[in-house]
């Protein structure tokens, strides 16, 4: 790409030009963007979640301007979003909705790094970069569930905050800090409503940090070969913004249809009642997409040494987070894609079973055969990324990679 792609066409475009380039900077880092030619819609979740992001913010904005986070009127003022504001039935359920959406399209992200080796050298920045996207989008996805102020709602606060009374020293001041008071309560849901419509700004700048250093070593692709020449790509506009864009379209066909079919079936039938302290629901769970981290939480329900079972799963919990921001140092192995790995394929299908099992273990009551199972696909969390992937990464034999992408790309089209 030359340095000097973009010309100003007109005296306007000149004069903006020479004062603030932003043309000139979509241009030549956005549109002429060098993006390897074998990109395959894995890759088209990225933008969805740009577009996910977008649709959260706008929503959660005009949603803020009719809640009242109060505890007295908090659960009041979302009926009243849903029944007497003008387009609030449609606006709540697509923020409602698309929380679920925004962790479907997250998960299918990050699970195609995993296989595709995309955190590995020289990407380790942008990796972890989004992997704490991830934790933040986590913490803010709790938060506002806390918002509707339902029994669920309630409940889940009551028992997600009181995890951090385990930690050593601080731990009872942390909570207090957090709930502000001795117990979940209106100050608790104005932190939690100010917390929750802030932290989206956050991630939206971390976005901006993540396709920044995107662009300083560019796309990983699914053979896992570096660029070699230009033969091997493709300028990003229109290649790209054109499969993006149907990739979009797409995803919107069951996002919409869950807005204006079944709005509400994503959500806990508790949380459609209002908040009562007295009334402890039968079983307390949080969202779907919180469910593989719940029950890494529950599984810890023994006492090791001088560590209590209540602890034990907070640092349970904790590892499981640092595990995936480690993770370009646990996997060393030289070659990148899962495609030219043989044993990492099977070990890598058992890790994505193992992570559907807990997402549905989280929803079942801690008893019986749970609970077992629980603490089997827990070890095996564990064991897959600091046994599985270190070893794997000294002893598999991989296959040959092609010589390039074209040679594959080619290749492929004359076979």
């Amino acid at each position: 790409m030359s340095e000097h792609s973009y010309v100003p066409g007109t005296a306007a475009e000149k004069w903006l030009d020479d004062r603030l380039p932003v043309a000139r900077f979509a241009k030549e880092h956005l549109m002429d963007f060098p993006t390897p030619k074998n990109l395959n819609y894995w890759w088209t979740f990225g933008a969805i979640l740009v577009m996910c992001l977008a649709v959260q913010i706008v929503t959660g904005i005009i949603l803020a301007m009719h809640y009242t986070p109060n505890v007295a009127m908090a659960f009041d003022s979302v009926e009243h979003i849903r029944r007497d504001v003008n387009g609030g039935r449609i606006i709540q359920a697509t923020h409602a909705v698309g929380a679920s959406m925004f962790f479907l399209a997250l998960y299918v992200h990050i699970f195609r790094n995993l296989f595709f080796g995309s955190y590995k050298a020289p990407r380790e920045i942008l990796y972890i970069i989004g992997v704490i996207i991830f934790i933040l989008t986590m913490a803010t996805a709790f938060m506002g569930y806390v918002l509707p102020w339902g029994q669920m709602s309630f409940w889940g606060a009551t028992v997600i905050t009181n995890i951090f009374s385990a930690i050593p020293v601080v731990g009872e001041s942390v909570l207090q800090l957090l709930r502000g008071g001795f117990a979940v309560g209106n100050p608790t849901l104005n932190r939690f409503f100010s917390l929750h419509y802030l932290l989206p700004f956050v991630i939206a700048a971390l976005v901006a940090l993540h396709i920044w250093a995107l662009h300083v070593p560019g796309n990983n692709n699914p053979i896992g070969v570096d660029v070699k020449s230009t033969r091997d790509t493709v300028p990003f506009h229109p290649y790209y913004t054109m499969k993006d864009l149907f990739a979009m379209v797409l995803f919107m066909i069951p996002f919409a249809w869950f807005i204006f079919f079944a709005p509400d079936i994503l959500g806990h039938p508790d949380n459609y009642i209002q908040a009562n302290s007295q009334v402890t629901p039968a079983h307390i769970v949080p969202e779907w997409y919180l469910l593989p981290f719940y029950t890494i939480l529950r599984a810890i329900d023994f006492n090791v040494l001088f560590i209590n079972s209540q602890l034990g799963g907070v640092i349970a919990m904790a590892l499981s987070m640092i595990a995936l921001l480690v993770v370009p140092w646990l996997d060393t192995a030289k070659v990148r894609s899962g495609l030219f790995r043989p044993v990492f394929k099977w070990f890598y299908l058992l890790f994505l079973i193992n992570f559907i099992g807990l997402t549905y273990l989280g929803a079942q009551p801690a008893e019986g055969i749970y609970v077992v199972l629980a603490k089997v696909c827990t070890a095996y969390y564990f064991i897959h990324f600091f046994v599985v992937l270190p070893v794997l990464s000294r002893i598999e034999k991989p296959l040959p990679l092609p010589t390039s992408i074209s040679e594959n790309v080619l290749g492929k089209a004359h076979a």
